[in-house]
């Protein structure tokens, strides 16, 4: 028997990774090379793609029985990271590199069939379980995919042969700078009361649902909401990075305080929309964690995918649940969703007359349903607008102005929730209106006469509290209950006095 050895490893689990003892012993018996501990396909793979690194880096490939044992059993092993802890195990217990080279380090990276080591997805993730565990990470160089975290060492292995000596690179994160959104508002010509409710949308972190004809201007209105959202916080930004870097996607843009912004196809499946597959993977609702989901052609998804989106707006997560147990994804984002109003998108329309029976257009608008209609706090409609208005593109107002008024309203609600101690319950929201009598008579006949469900009461509520914080109002009055009731419902409620 040559002898065993045992390293740390780690595998993804949702957006967290958990600590794997990747053991190998070496010893007689029919010469084979086998894993065991719940590997999956890529795992199973990885004894090609080490015996080929061993041998091209010039080390040799025990001709002996191999088994690897991935601890604890009872956890299903997933990912090609593995490569590599295998490969520095087996080296070790076969002598072939100093034990010492593994002391202290958690490793993690897939192996060319040449020896280089490459980069997987969900860095950001080993790292911070590194960082947990007291250990240092040693992966391949790829820095635009880390952050620098306090606490944590970061090494990069460029192939195999490193680990002859012992001796890896430090592996410094590249901090992107500040990113500036591209699109700005003032390219939108009028749509002034479009403008004014995705406003207040950002102010409040509230849902925008957008009707109107092909061609209006609804797309072009949700693609501008990230220029008026404050940057990502540094803790926003490494939840938000960690989410994408599970994902395998880019994380620099967010890493330099760019808040993600998410427009699926309608033919998303409910696993892409909402998380899942196997092994659980995020879905568009966690990659838009901090940040916009926009839906656009809402009524064009599949309805039972829809559906799957109402519990994580409340929440702010997504449980997936697997035979091997529960995988939670966080899910807070805000909802921006353009619809037409019916199959041939002119129900409504000034100039063109709609050519869709009532019965297409009622099956057309309820494909929404009216359970998630009614999580969406503003409901807006949108129309076509003139020519000369098209025209004179360039003169709207500018994204930094209407970011200033976000900006000041967002401050103002921190400092009011502070100084109430408001702790987001309902109660604490009715409280923070602080209504006079009248004005709350006013609103519960206003909501009555609607037949307002209790969500959507306690949702225009607050959607009135975001008006009042824009105006840094201590109270809740007439003109903010309107203003609010008049996006809730898209026609009003009858007459404001």
């Amino acid at each position: 028997m040559y002898g065993r050895f045992a390293v740390q490893g780690a595998t993804l689990r949702g957006v967290e990774a958990v600590p794997v003892d990747v053991e190998v012993v070496v010893g007689s018996g029919i010469p084979a090379f086998c894993i065991v501990g719940m590997p999956d396909a890529a795992v199973q793979e990885a004894r090609e793609r080490v015996r080929a690194a061993l041998r091209a880096t010039g080390f040799s490939m025990p001709n002996e029985r191999v088994v690897v044992n991935l601890a604890p059993g009872s956890l299903r092993k997933t990912g090609s990271g593995f490569d590599l802890p295998i490969a520095v195990s087996l080296l070790a217990a076969t002598g072939q590199v100093d034990p010492r080279v593994a002391e202290g380090a958690l490793f993690v990276g897939e192996l060319s069939l040449e020896g280089a080591v490459r980069p997987v997805d969900g860095l950001l993730a080993y790292a911070l379980r590194a960082r947990d565990l007291g250990a240092r990470l040693v992966c391949a160089a790829a820095p635009e995919r880390l952050v620098a975290i306090d606490g944590l060492e970061l090494r990069a292995a460029r192939t195999l042969a490193d680990f002859r000596t012992g001796e890896f690179a430090a592996l410094a994160p590249v901090r992107p700078s500040r990113t500036r959104a591209s699109l700005d508002f003032r390219d939108v010509a009028g749509h002034d009361m479009a403008k004014r409710a995705l406003q207040i949308a950002a102010a409040g972190r509230h849902g925008v649902l957008m009707m109107g004809p092909p061609g209006s201007g609804k797309t072009m209105l949700a693609s501008r909401l990230p220029s008026i959202l404050p940057p990502l916080e540094e803790d926003e930004a490494l939840e938000a990075a960690l989410i994408h870097s599970v994902a395998g996607e880019d994380v620099g843009s967010l890493l330099g305080g760019a808040r993600p912004f998410r427009s699926p196809h309608h033919s998303a499946t409910t696993a892409g929309l909402v998380g899942g597959g196997t092994p659980p993977r995020p879905g568009e609702i966690s990659l838009a964690h901090h940040g916009v989901l926009f839906l656009d052609e809402l009524p064009e998804f599949r309805p039972s995918v829809l559906q799957g989106i109402r519990q994580p707006m409340e929440s702010g997560r997504v449980t997936v649940t697997r035979a091997d147990g529960n995988v939670s994804f966080p899910a807070r984002f805000m909802l921006v969703a353009a619809a037409n109003p019916c199959p041939c998108g002119y129900y409504g329309d000034a100039e063109r007359a709609c050519s869709c029976t009532l019965a297409q257009v009622s099956t057309y608008q309820n494909r929404i349903g009216g359970p998630l209609v009614d999580r969406i706090d503003l409901h807006i409609d949108v129309r076509r607008i003139l020519p000369r208005d098209v025209l004179g593109t360039g003169g709207g107002t500018s994204s930094d102005d209407m970011r200033a008024a976000v900006l000041g309203a967002r401050e103002y609600a921190s400092w009011r929730r502070a100084r109430a101690g408001d702790d987001g319950s309902a109660e604490a929201l009715v409280r923070s209106c602080a209504m006079a009598a009248d004005d709350e008579g006013f609103f519960e006949d206003a909501a009555r006469a609607a037949r307002m469900s209790g969500r959507a009461i306690m949702r225009t509520l607050a959607v009135a509290r975001t008006v009042a914080d824009m105006e840094e109002a201590a109270s809740v009055n007439r003109g903010h209950l309107c203003e609010a009731l008049a996006f809730r419902l898209r026609e009003g409620v009858g007459p404001c006095g």
